[in-house]
């Protein structure tokens, strides 16, 4: 079965997107610190994270950034139209993420604008984080440089 092929024409100001959920687990917590090289102890030393104000380790802020932005591809609606992501806008670290808390990402279109030239648009994409227990984590823009519908 073919998946719909969305493109900048097909989204509204105002249109919001759930995505998959998925749950972060120890393994990719090591992992990142593993790939980024941030093993900073708050991620990666029980002894340590057992006495801050979270009593437990946490994700990185930007692990979890990085699996909204799989859970969004997940949704296959942006996949035809992906340019370019433009940024990361306004992006707040509002609580953490533990080992086993499982997230899902609400996508609102915020804004959109056609380039200059006709044929791309920009979808202003305000993301928040939300964790099993329906508490927002992390916040954000991220803007996106989109295609316009080829033409007939």
């Amino acid at each position: 079965m073919e998946k719909p092929q969305y493109y900048f024409e097909d989204f509204e100001v105002g249109d919001k997107f759930i995505t998959p959920a998925r749950t972060v687990t120890d393994y990719e917590i090591g992992q990142f610190a593993g790939l980024s090289g941030d093993f900073n102890p708050i991620h990666t030393d029980d002894t340590f994270a057992q006495e801050s104000a979270f009593k437990q380790r946490i994700g990185h802020g930007l692990l979890t950034l990085s699996v909204t932005t799989g859970l969004a591809n997940r949704l296959g609606i942006f996949e035809a139209c992906t340019i370019a992501l433009l940024g990361i806008e306004d992006w707040r670290f509002l609580g953490p993420v533990f080992s086993g808390d499982t997230v899902h990402a609400e996508v609102l279109i915020k804004e959109k604008r056609l380039t200059s030239d006709g044929r791309r648009g920009v979808l202003t994409r305000e993301y928040t984080i939300v964790n099993q227990r329906g508490e927002a984590v992390q916040r954000g823009v991220l803007p996106l440089l989109a295609k316009c519908r080829p033409a007939a």
